[in-house]
């Protein structure tokens, strides 16, 4: 990839999202585990439970400050990095930035104050009211976020007027409720519940190991394990959503995905592994899986998956509409007003203003799309391509972490109900070892989600390689590291506090902390009991 200011911009977003991206799943995830543990306290009233909440709060509390500070400078990028974006999209990608930065700098950020501050002023219901809200505004913080990116996915409620070059909203409730959007939405959610899940089931194993904390532990590793598997099982069903909606809105970036340089004959197969070639577009050694692929990208064993060089032969159909669009649209401006319009200009457009978009791909070729050649709309057809060894990788690397953790809180699922979460060791070494496991699947799923976008920053719409600002290269890269540096400080200071957090411990007597409960977890013998017993 050429260094110039689209790369760079298109590298910086990337770095600042993707560090943002570790901290969000951590915290949608231990706010609903909070609540969770925080009802069981009101129902139930023991101690320990209390105890949990304010130990795990207290990570949470860690994770939701670097969050918020990580967050802050993505939505300012969007005007510094993508003014032209931000000028065409404004008045419908600004509506629900507007209600995230309520929901996140008001409602949420209110209920946060008041669980950490509000334990000897709020009765234990009270409390426990803002425990559920704190986490209810953390996830729809989440959904109005997400409404923006799905929009940028599936472009709808909004149509193009060419009098002001702008996109306009028509209709809020669809962008609202749209189908990409509400996909995206829950599969994140859910996703950050799997990390919550496996971060709280390998800190508390860590306890168990070292013989600490035994009841806020085991209680900790019952709950997450439950709640995991419910999560983990949730995200497998909703990322075949996601798929399918992909089959019906993003053809191109679904066979990019598996890799589908050719259309195959229906019910197109799975591609478990292999290694694709851009160059020869092809995929060496390939194992596919019958059947599966269709099932997934259609739900039925009789309609195609395009492939990719189909999707290319279309988009070249679409790029000479988009060329015409573009050629009317400057007879339109030029006119200087609705009156003075030619009509065949106006029929021109309506006609052909779907496309514009694709017209916008020869602007990386020519200056005048209705002048390219025809060698110039095929290189801007191919550009439709995003980086196919990149996704088809992310993909497989996503869902063969979610495989295993579904298995791994399968196992410890198994473990609670009988009452054996002690009885060995390894199984408490792989809970801890798996820690960074969701991070990394969640990350490749970000990868999946804008790499599979690309060369789009609203699908069909706008190319990314004109929505940049007017910056020099210099001042991107400049910015680029400095955003780098300050991210990877803030993501050391926050393994830091959150490892200092969890050596010190619930502090608390009969939790085991220092110098207080019994000696390290080590494998029984066969028939030995187990090496403690919970601690109320």
């Amino acid at each position: 990839m050429e260094l110039d200011v689209v790369a760079l911009s298109r590298l910086q977003f990337a770095a600042t999202a993707l560090y943002h991206f570790l901290f969000v799943p951590l915290t949608l995830g231990l706010s609903i585990l909070l609540a969770v543990m925080e009802t069981v306290y009101v129902m139930t009233g023991r101690d320990v439970w209390r105890r949990m909440v304010v130990f795990w709060g207290t990570l949470f509390g860690i994770n939701f400050a670097m969050g918020v500070a990580t967050g802050i400078v993505m939505e300012f990028q969007f005007g510094m990095n993508w003014s032209y974006y931000s000028h065409y999209v404004g008045d419908i990608f600004g509506a629900p930035l507007a209600l995230e930065g309520l929901m996140a700098f008001f409602l949420e950020a209110t209920f946060v104050g008041l669980f950490f501050f509000g334990w000897d002023k709020l009765s234990r219901v009270g409390h426990l009211a803002v425990t559920w809200l704190m986490a209810i505004g953390t996830n729809f913080s989440a959904l109005w976020i997400l409404i923006a990116n799905g929009w940028m996915q599936f472009p709808v409620g909004s149509e193009f007027n060419p009098e002001t070059m702008r996109m306009e909203m028509v209709d809020f409730f669809a962008v609202l409720m749209n189908p990409v959007a509400q996909a995206k939405f829950v599969h994140t959610v859910s996703a950050g519940y799997v990390t919550a899940s496996v971060f709280v089931l390998g800190v508390s194993a860590w306890y168990l190991l070292k013989g600490r904390s035994p009841a806020l532990a085991k209680r900790s590793m019952t709950i997450a394990a439950s709640f995991g598997l419910c999560s983990a099982l949730s995200v497998v069903v909703l990322g075949d959503e996601s798929g399918y909606l992909s089959g019906e809105h993003q053809k191109m970036k679904l066979a990019a995905i598996e890799a589908m340089w050719e259309t195959e004959p229906a019910p197109a197969a799975f591609t478990l592994v292999g290694f694709p070639d851009p160059e020869a577009r092809e995929t060496h050694y390939a194992i596919h899986i019958p059947y599966v692929m269709g099932l997934i990208g259609t739900r039925s064993l009789t309609t195609e998956i395009p492939g990719i060089a189909d999707l290319v032969q279309n988009a070249e159909g679409h790029i000479r509409k988009g060329a015409l669009a573009y050629g009317a649209l400057q007879e339109i401006r030029a006119a200087g007003s609705s009156a003075a319009i030619p009509p065949a200009a106006r029929e021109a457009f309506e006609e052909n203003g779907p496309w514009l978009g694709y017209g916008l791909l020869l602007k990386r070729y020519v200056d005048d799309p209705t002048q390219a050649t025809p060698e110039q709309i095929t290189k801007a057809a191919w550009d439709t391509v995003p980086h196919v060894p990149t996704l088809f990788w992310a993909f497989r690397i996503m869902v063969g972490i979610g495989l295993f953790l579904i298995l791994l809180t399968g196992g410890f699922f198994w473990l609670s109900a009988r009452r054996r979460l002690e009885k060995r060791r390894w199984p408490l070494q792989l809970a801890v070892l798996a820690i960074p496991l969701p991070w990394i699947a969640v990350e490749m799923g970000w990868i999946v989600a804008e790499v599979g976008r690309q060369p789009w920053i609203i699908e069909g719409v706008l190319p990314t390689a004109v929505a940049v600002s007017n910056l020099g290269a210099a001042t991107v890269l400049t910015t680029l590291l400095g955003f780098t540096l300050i991210y990877t400080v803030l993501f050391l200071v926050e393994i830091k506090l959150m490892l200092k957090a969890i050596r010190k411990g619930p502090q608390h007597p009969l939790d085991g902390g220092p110098g207080h409960g019994p000696e390290p977890l080590r494998d029984a013998a066969p028939g030995a009991a187990p090496a403690f017993t919970p601690a109320e």
